[in-house]
């Protein structure tokens, strides 16, 4: 096979057709909702979504839920409106931050981010990060603590492992309440939950087990980021969400999924990715992006080593009699 850089392309409007279909026949006869509900964050993955799931069920079979909380970015709401005009689906907005302070999101979070950094208070922002792009090393993922002080000054150091899994223990709080406030509001109407995961987040391990991972149906779980925002284009979904920087939207400081797990641009990771899966040589896949083979190696061993790592999420809870030694 030759491989070219548009080999990854999809027919966007034979694949909307697809998933269309493939929504309105699950919903109704697999799953047997009468709708669907949908978490959206004026991200182009819920916005997919959402403009697939309207399509296939109507748009008054279709409930938009906006789930902020005291640290989500303020642009999140008015980019949701923007797209629930397009699609005129009803809204629901459920503000978490009462919850997560119950949980002690914020305060066990940071207890762990001030023993990197003493002076750290809720003055401060903060996020995690992977400071090196993949392209230009081999090395494992090592993840680094930033913070921002109010006057703008950045400190960023190494995170021990303790501190690590602290602060991503209780910043999963987010998640995790996020889809329990999906289900409720799908169970009050006897409709489905409709997840948003793209394969590069699904199969990399990029989702939170029972947090973001809880849904009924996921319409886009099959297709690269890179085909997503091809759909997105089809869709017509608003200009300001299709060039809206992929964000995480957990931790206080602004982030992008890049910088803290994929470590590459969508771009360039999803058509290496393509390539390796469809058995392309390295040299092709090298030679048609303008990369080195070394390059490209770097990027096919981080994809490997993030799915083994994470196999774990994506399986279903172990029956102890189904174990085998």
């Amino acid at each position: 096979m030759e491989y070219t850089r548009d080999l990854i392309l999809i027919n966007p409007e034979e694949e909307a057709k697809k998933i269309i279909e493939d929504i309105r026949y699950a919903v109704s006869h697999v799953l047997k909702k009468r709708g669907a509900v949908i978490g959206v964050s004026g991200g182009v993955d819920s916005s997919v979504c959402l403009a697939l799931t309207a399509t296939a069920l109507g748009s008054d079979k279709v409930i938009a839920v906006m789930l902020p909380e005291k640290e989500s970015s303020g642009e999140n709401i008015p980019l949701v409106n923007k797209l629930l005009e397009k699609y005129k689906v009803e809204s629901v907005i459920e503000n978490l931050t009462g919850a997560l302070g119950g949980f002690g999101c914020y305060e066990r979070r940071d207890e762990a981010v001030k023993q990197i950094f003493p002076e750290y208070d809720s003055s401060y922002k903060m996020k995690i990060i992977l400071p090196e792009n993949i392209l230009e090393t081999d090395k494992l993922n090592l993840f680094f603590l930033e913070i921002i002080s109010p006057s703008g000054e950045v400190k960023k150091a190494r995170l021990p492992l303790k501190e690590y899994l602290q602060i991503v223990a209780a910043s999963n709080f987010k998640q995790r309440s996020r889809m329990s406030m999906l289900y409720y509001q799908a169970e009050l109407r006897n409709y489905a939950v409709i997840g948003t995961p793209n394969k590069n987040e699904h199969q990399q391990g990029f989702f939170v087990k029972f947090g973001d991972s809880g849904s009924d149906l996921r319409p886009i779980c099959h297709l690269f980021k890179t085909q997503v925002y091809q759909l997105a284009d089809y869709l017509g979904i608003p200009e300001e969400i299709r060039k809206r920087k992929p964000t995480s939207d957990t931790y206080s400081a602004e982030q992008t999924q890049e910088e803290f797990f994929f470590r590459l641009s969508f771009d360039i990771l999803d058509r290496i990715w393509f390539g390796w899966e469809s058995g392309v040589e390295t040299a092709q896949i090298a030679k048609a992006l303008g990369l080195t083979e070394q390059q490209v190696e770097n990027v096919i061993k981080d994809i490997t080593r993030k799915k083994n790592t994470t196999e774990y999420l994506r399986k279903e809870p172990l029956d102890i009699n189904s174990i085998i030694r």
